[in-house]
């Protein structure tokens, strides 16, 4: 039987454990031979040594992602305790399998994650495809890249570019109103 004893320290706790502990429970419900306790900034874990040296790593990992990547979703936590690093896509068979568009300078423009790589298979299976999700995941560039790609081999003739309708003088963006 082992006890660790974490200390969470540089990320708000809110956003780590998520709004009712629904990141926590996630974390619990994937190591349930494991009892994990939350107070305050500490996170106590006991159990077996290796599950909870495991649980451990996740945790670390949890709190890694949050300072990186300013937010952690409900699905990269998921994917965290299934063992996938959200952060990569799969390892193309040929190395410019995932390269969408080379830039102006010659640099490779690629899918970084595993959910753009999602959004380039699905653009090159189907003609219309929406992409939601948190700010700053990438869905813009993507898709901007996707129609470059489309104009630079003659598949269109011009990129249309729309904003969506502001109400009641909201400002969105940096474009101005119309």
């Amino acid at each position: 039987m082992s006890e660790i004893i974490l200390t969470i320290e540089g990320v708000d706790l809110v956003a780590l454990y998520g709004e009712k502990n629904v990141k926590l429970n996630l974390l619990r419900k994937a190591f349930p031979d494991l009892t994990i306790t939350s107070r305050g900034d500490s996170v106590k874990i006991k159990g077996e040594k290796k599950l909870a040296q495991d649980a451990k790593e996740k945790v670390e990992k949890m709190v890694r992602m949050l300072k990186e990547q300013k937010e952690l979703s409900v699905q990269t936590v998921e994917d965290l305790l299934q063992g996938n690093n959200p952060f990569e896509t799969r390892i193309p068979v040929y190395e410019n399998d995932s390269v969408i568009v080379h830039g102006r300078d010659g640099k490779p423009i690629k899918a970084k994650t595993r959910n753009q790589k999602k959004l380039v298979e699905a653009s090159e299976a189907n003609d219309i495809v929406f992409a939601i999700g948190p700010a700053g995941t990438g869905k813009t560039y993507t898709a901007v890249a996707l129609a470059v790609r489309a104009l630079k081999n003659k598949l269109v003739k011009k990129i249309v570019l729309t904003r969506p309708a502001v109400e009641a003088g909201e400002s969105l963006g940096f474009c101005p109103a119309i």
